[in-house]
Parts: C-alpha cells; sequence; structure tokens
C-alpha cells in the first residue's frame, strides 16, 4: 500500500490539498480544502495511487469494479484495469443511482466499489445498494481520499489512499478570522469580502 506521506505530497504537488482560509459550501470555514477532481488530471499519479488500493483486492477474484457518476468513473476504470477485470459506473437517474447503457451485475460476481472521495458516503452507499439487490458480492470499497477519517461504516472492507477529517468552523468562531492574515477564499473563485 502507498504511504499517507507519499499520498499527501502527491496531493499537494497536483493541487488537490490547498492549504489557506476556505469558505465552504457548508458556510463553515477551514485552513484547508481538497478539490479531489484534481488528481485525475495526472494519469501517472492517479496510477500510482490507485496501484496502492488495488494491491488490497488482488487475492479477491474480483469480477466487476463499479464507481458512481462522475468521481468515480475514472478510479473505477483504473481499478479496474490494474484488477485486469471489468468496470462499469454507475449514474443518478431521477435523483437515484442506477445502471444504464447496457450495465448488468451478474448474480454472484465480487464487486469492488471505487470512488474518489466519500465525506457522508451516501453515493456509494447507493451503489452498494445496487450491488445487494443484484445479488452480487461487495467485495469492498476503495477510495483515493476519506474525508471522514474512518467514520462511514458500508459494512465492508474500506480501503482509503488517505483518511482525514478536514476541520471547519462555524463563520462566527474561526481562528483564521480572528488572526486576521490570511484572506477568506472560496474555492474557484477570487478572493471573498468578510
Amino acid at each position: 500500500m502507498i504511504s499517507e506521506k507519499r499520498v499527501v505530497e502527491i496531493l499537494e504537488k497536483t493541487g488537490v490539498l490547498q492549504r489557506g482560509h476556505f469558505l465552504l459550501t457548508s458556510g463553515r470555514h477551514s485552513n484547508q480544502y481538497m478539490q479531489c477532481a484534481r488528481i485525475l488530471e495526472y494519469p501517472n499519479y492517479t496510477g500510482e495511487i490507485i496501484e496502492g488500493l488495488a494491491e488490497e483486492f488482488v487475492d479477491q477474484q474480483v469480477d466487476i469494479v463499479v464507481g458512481p457518476a462522475t468521481g468515480g468513473i475514472i478510479v473505477a476504470y483504473e481499478m479496474a484495469r490494474q484488477l485486469k477485470t471489468r468496470n462499469i459506473f454507475a449514474e443518478r437517474v431521477e435523483g437515484k443511482m442506477a445502471l444504464r447503457r447496457g450495465f448488468t451485475i451478474p448474480k454472484g460476481a465480487k464487486v469492488v466499489v471505487a470512488e474518489d472521495v466519500i465525506t457522508t458516503g451516501g453515493s456509494v452507499q447507493e451503489v452498494i445498494d445496487l450491488i445487494l439487490e443484484a445479488e452480487a458480492e461487495v467485495v469492498g470499497v476503495a477510495v483515493l481520499v476519506d474525508r471522514s477519517n474512518g467514520k462511514v461504516d458500508f459494512k465492508t472492507k474500506l480501503v482509503a489512499a488517505l483518511s482525514t477529517e478536514v476541520i471547519s468552523y462555524e463563520a462566527d468562531h474561526c481562528p483564521l478570522c480572528k488572526e486576521n492574515t490570511i484572506p477568506l477564499v472560496k474555492p474557484g473563485s477570487r478572493n471573498l469580502k468578510k
């Protein structure tokens, strides 16, 4: 398995892991932000990280790797490539994860779910439910980044290249605002006036 130190090095080098003073979608503030999709810009680094994850499943005789759209599509593809098996993805149809495009999961198949990042694990759980509905076996879940720091329980093996919890603060209690040395930034935009 790839070391967390190496994963952090890659995530910082590729701009995935950013440090500063960020306004999160929730309205909370944090000193770090992760734009996990950025790792997919670099196939060599993506492959290196996923190789470490795939090692955890190499002896499991995996039949299919499934990724939830959109973040899990490339991750699942690379995981399947390294495990030399099939790859499919699930996507939302009327707000619910479904298999489309002729994708199927045979009864009894051994399946790994692969995703770029989990926070609550909702999309991954929906994919797990699809696998169980097909009467297949969930061998495990592989993710690049587990932002729940291991708190999400899928009732199966969970392998993460990096497990962390993004510390955040209510705006009124943000120590970075009190220090007033680092400007507040909303990711994807320029500086935001406080």
